[in-house]
């Protein structure tokens, strides 16, 4: 039987996932959100790669698979590395500047990959310029979806610790999400 902080951390995340099947402006996902929350919150590095990569490729499953995802989970897996930096850090600016990174992050490396997999633009330094440069209006959106649902993950799983002491962590400091 899963213990209780392992149950709630695997459910938000596949409710996180989930919200990838529901309409959604273009790229205002939970994507970097379950994966920054997945290597903040799992004590297991393992399960905090694991679960949130089956819980995307689960809904990538459903959604269809795609060229060039391997650069999605390749920006997946760095951010929840960086998701591990806030172990011990689970305080509100630590984890916005974590979801802006994560925004970087995402913008740098999948449209690198669009750029290196695809036929829409040259491969020239002024084809990866071009590339990025389109790929900008989508940057906004995608670091719209990541604020919110990083706050969404982290604020309430922060609130539902403190209202229940059982699914504390021993490592995790008691003064999550303060400011």
């Amino acid at each position: 039987m899963l213990k209780p902080r392992l149950a709630l951390l695997i459910a938000m995340i596949a409710a996180a996932a989930a919200t990838r099947l529901m309409p959604h402006p273009p790229n205002i996902t939970a994507i970097s959100a379950m994966a920054l929350f997945g290597g903040a919150t799992f004590a297991d590095k393992r399960l905090a790669f694991l679960v949130p990569l089956a819980a995307l490729f689960a809904s990538d499953l459903v959604l269809g698979l795609y060229r060039g995802m391997e650069y999605q989970y390749l920006t997946f897996a760095l951010i929840v590395c960086l998701g591990f930096f806030l172990q011990s850090r689970r305080r509100v600016l630590p984890i916005a500047g974590a979801a802006v990174a994560s925004s970087t992050i995402h913008f740098i490396v999948t449209d690198f990959g669009t750029w290196m997999t695809g036929t829409m633009y040259p491969h020239t330094v002024a084809g990866l310029v071009t590339c990025y440069t389109a790929a900008i209006p989508f940057f906004w959106n995608t670091l719209a979806g990541d604020l919110f649902y990083t706050a969404l993950l982290f604020g309430g799983f922060a609130a539902l610790e403190r209202t229940f002491p059982i699914l504390r962590d021993a490592a995790t400091p008691r003064t999550a999400l303060a400011a």
